[in-house]
């Protein structure tokens, strides 16, 4: 594939990616994937989705990838692509300013809720005063707070995510709301993904950083500053630098990473799992999914 620019701003690159993506998938006969393959059926009780893409060798795998999941806070990253797209387009700048509350309102039925679980406790020492969207963008993706990520989807407009993630090609990634709403939630209301559509997004911001794109560039760098690394990190050598987004909920985990080698070109992985009743089986499982990638392709 070839680097392609500016993809944050033009609606016709995007779709020239998202078209690479797909052209780029070669027979899985082709691929040395038969021990990731043979790994994941081991896992009959849980749901297990991974998609890779190599875009140096022009290749892309995938297990189950075009599978439905929650998206949990995955879905955080089309909202800071949104958020970029709205700022390279001169609408918004990082340095405008949001009042943090705590209130939001139901897609239901417009009643108020808070939110109650968060893995953020610093922000809510902002409440009542302004916070940046560069910083909000930052503790929603490195340290998942909900409360700045609902601050943004209120600001960016949950519609406007969808339409910019379908501008990018996805095809079953839904961006309906915020987090915890729990209205919604039990109407079945929620916001989900592919392995395949959270892959298709990473190499939108792979591509775009690697032409010389300053916004594309600065995702990157804060899915670099992520702090919970106990997913494909550790399962990958620790000099290998990742840049990645988990998700969680209970019975779903998830990490989506574009995965940097040292003196290598960088790849996509993505892997998706529900079914887990155990935490250290599923950090395992999806560990050693990275690594039987990294063996693979690396």
């Amino acid at each position: 594939m070839k680097a392609i620019g500016k993809t944050c701003v033009s609606v016709c690159v995007l779709i020239v990616i998202a078209a690479a993506f797909v052209s780029c998938r070669i027979p899985t006969s082709q691929a040395n994937m038969d021990s990731l393959s043979a790994y994941i059926a081991e896992y009959s009780h849980e749901t297990i989705a991974v998609s890779v893409v190599d875009p140096t060798a022009d290749f892309a795998f995938d297990i189950n990838g075009e599978q439905e999941f929650h998206a949990a806070s995955t879905m955080k990253v089309p909202v800071m692509m949104e958020l970029y797209r709205e700022v390279a387009a001169g609408a918004l700048s990082l340095d405008d300013s949001l009042l943090v509350k705590n209130e939001f309102w139901s897609i239901v039925d417009g009643s108020l809720f808070r939110i109650e679980d968060d893995s953020d406790d610093v922000i809510y020492s902002r409440l009542g005063t302004m916070m940046s969207l560069r910083d909000l963008n930052h503790s929603m993706i490195t340290v998942s707070s909900n409360l700045a990520t609902n601050l943004l989807i209120d600001h960016l407009g949950a519609e406007n995510v969808q339409a910019y993630a379908d501008a990018l090609g996805v095809k079953k990634m839904k961006i309906l709301r915020g987090v915890e709403d729990l209205k919604a939630y039990e109407l079945g209301l929620s916001n989900t993904t592919t392995s395949n559509d959270l892959a298709l997004l990473l190499l939108v911001i792979l591509e775009s950083s690697e032409s010389d794109d300053a916004y594309a560039a600065n995702m990157v760098e804060t899915l670099l500053d992520q702090k919970f690394n106990d997913l494909i990190p550790s399962g990958l050598p620790a000099r290998y630098s990742i840049a990645h987004k988990t998700g969680w909920i209970t019975g779903i985990r998830h990490d989506a990473a574009i995965v940097y080698p040292p003196d290598e070109e960088p790849y996509i992985l993505v892997v998706l799992t529900e079914g887990f009743e155990d935490q250290e089986r599923v950090e395992k499982a999806i560990g050693d999914i990275a690594r039987l990638v990294n063996e693979s392709i690396r």
